[in-house]
């Protein structure tokens, strides 16, 4: 009995955790592929979660050619899940190569920030966000229509 109450207790957690239109999102910090902190905070106005490699190879087709500072710019955060990369891949071949992104990647290594927003495995989940709280969301399956969405942006 005492298992299935923990066990509830646990779920409704992971619920409560979950962003919803609403919801302002807990600031929360990890390192870049740079092994730079960054701290989620008010300033971003979007937060790109990708859970696995396609989700990911998905975001750097939309950024294909772009600048630099292009996500910076316009205030948008990407989150890589990288919990299940094998830990020597990622040292030695995935990581070293994100280093030659023109955009930041910040890497959840255990998955516990990306459980958080809701979405499925491959997409990419886009979350709309004014001073912290989330005011839409949408999830991506395509890099041409993340490319476009993301030129939409202000600056």
């Amino acid at each position: 009995m005492r298992i299935a109450t923990l066990l509830l207790l646990s779920l409704l957690t992971l619920t409560a955790q979950a962003a919803n239109i609403g919801d302002r999102l807990a600031p929360w910090t990890l390192s870049d592929q740079h092994d730079q902190p960054y701290t989620l905070d008010t300033q971003a106005r979007v937060l790109l979660v990708a859970r696995n490699m396609d989700g990911s190879k998905l975001v750097k087709a939309a950024l294909q050619d772009q600048p630099k500072d292009y996500l910076e710019s316009r205030h948008v955060v990407f989150l890589a899940d990288i919990q299940r990369m094998p830990s020597l891949i990622g040292k030695l071949i995935a990581i070293p190569a994100m280093r030659d992104y023109n955009y930041r990647v910040v890497l959840d290594r255990d998955g516990k920030i990306a459980a958080q927003y809701p979405g499925a495995e491959d997409n990419v989940l886009w979350l709309q966000l004014d001073n912290g709280v989330v005011t839409a969301q949408k999830e991506f399956t395509n890099a041409d229509e993340l490319r476009e969405a993301l030129a939409k942006l202000p600056r």
